[in-house]
């Protein structure tokens, strides 16, 4: 592979795999909150904002860390209260008890007013205007969770790139298809790739967390103990790891995980599968490093044509990397890898998003299990044919059926689950 372009796919990760405290939708909500009160520069009298119907979808159910509550009312006060715009998807770090109270009273004062912007060109579109003496100032979050679009203050426009539709930002710069992914985590010399060891440790620290119980349903906790029915195995290990990160990312623990494509549940089920079951089989820390890049390229390069949001739940995008990953660390090649895959979406295709919340450790927990079956059907030298379903011979038209449904046959799809969200 060219260097130029091997330099340009370390560029993409990079800006793909980041930290990120809580769930994504909310804390992007937070940061385009931040970022119009900086440039008001008081906290605001009145926060208006317009969010697309996914926004609004993945962050009604969700706990945001270290405040025991959920939804979008206190991920907008306390942006406005203690949040910081150069910290990214980690803008609401410096939260506090101190800051939660203000918070409380901030949303009691009826000063925050939400609606559903039902013409967004993006399904990630967050658009805030704050006010205060007499003031104001908007800024207009749209196609990706950092990508600011538009910045305004008191009529005058400080940054208008135009309206953008849904893409891994930047992304579309580098042109993947699965060889070029295989071939980029497998020769890439693992100086250059090591860096994705962080989202190793970010995302273990969560599932050990997680692992103790007390957040969200503890379903990782549930599996771990196994009650008798599921043992000591390499398969229990990655489901319970992987659905206990979940469990202390939705349930509001206060800390950060690796994200994959603006979704911190993406980045931990393209990770703790891979580093669970590298653990297993005593792998080598470069093949643990080429294992994890295999599993989150895979997962950027799905997400490039799907869509930062949409109506097909996200694990099965990242489980459909981790199996890749998991066919490396077993000894296949690429066209095991390429089996895997095809096993993957003949499978999960059609699972919907109804939103971020804590019952996600339970679709997480189903995804990676099924990444286990797929891998060891390739393994095996089963492959499901074409002849099936939307399998294709071809593993990137494989791959583009599976997200031309979830980026358009599932759309009215997506309309009815926010409709039946907001009407309970």
């Amino acid at each position: 592979m060219e260097k130029e372009k091997r330099e340009a796919i370390i560029r993409l990760i990079k800006k793909e795999v980041v930290p990120a405290i809580g769930c994504t939708e909310p804390a992007a909500v937070s940061l385009a909150v931040a970022k119009a009160t900086e440039m008001l520069g008081t906290v605001p009298e009145k926060i208006t904002l317009s969010l697309s119907g996914n926004i609004i979808k993945n962050a009604m159910g969700v706990g945001i860390p270290g405040t025991g509550m959920i939804g979008l009312p206190i991920a907008v006060a306390l942006g406005a209260l203690v949040g910081k715009s150069e910290y990214g998807l980690e803008v609401l770090k410096d939260v506090d008890e101190v800051a939660v109270e203000a918070g409380r009273r901030y949303i009691s004062e009826n000063r925050i007013s939400i609606s559903h912007c039902e013409d967004a060109v993006s399904n990630l579109h967050i658009d805030v205007v704050a006010e205060g003496g007499g003031e104001s100032a908007r800024a207009v979050i749209s196609g990706s969770h950092q990508n600011f679009i538009y910045l305004e203050r008191n009529g005058a426009v400080l940054l208008d790139k135009g309206a953008v539709a849904d893409s891994a930002e930047g992304g579309d710069d580098v042109v993947l298809d699965a060889a070029t992914v295989y071939q980029f985590a497998t020769e890439t010399p693992v100086d250059d790739i090591s860096f994705i060891l962080e989202a190793k440790r970010l995302n273990l620290a969560a599932a050990e967390l997680g692992l103790k119980g007390g957040y969200g349903h503890s379903l990782g906790a549930a599996l771990n103990r196994g009650h008798g029915l599921i043992g000591d195995s390499p398969l229990e290990h990655i489901m319970s790891m992987t659905s206990a990160a979940c469990d202390a990312r939705m349930g509001g623990a206060p800390i950060a995980v690796m994200s994959n494509s603006g979704s911190g549940n993406q980045g931990i089920t393209a990770t703790m599968p891979v580093v669970s079951y590298a653990t297993d089989i005593n792998a080598t820390e470069e093949q643990t490093v080429r294992a994890l890049v295999l599993s989150h390229l895979t997962s950027i390069y799905i997400k490039q044509s799907l869509g930062r949001l949409s109506a097909l739940c996200g694990c099965v995008v990242a489980s459909t990397g981790a199996s890749a990953a998991l066919v490396y660390l077993m000894g296949g090649g690429f066209a095991q890898v390429c089996a895997a895959i095809k096993n993957m979406v003949a499978n999960l295709t059609g699972m919907i998003c109804d939103g971020a919340k804590p019952a996600c450790s339970m679709k997480i927990s189903s995804g990676v299990s099924t990444s286990v079956m797929s891998a060891m059907l390739a393994m095996n030298g089963t492959c499901v044919s074409s002849g099936e379903g939307i399998i294709s011979d071809d593993i990137d038209k494989t791959i583009r059926n599976l997200t031309s449904i979830g980026r358009e046959a599932m759309q009215e799809t997506d309309k009815l689950v926010l409709r039946i969200m907001v009407d309970k």
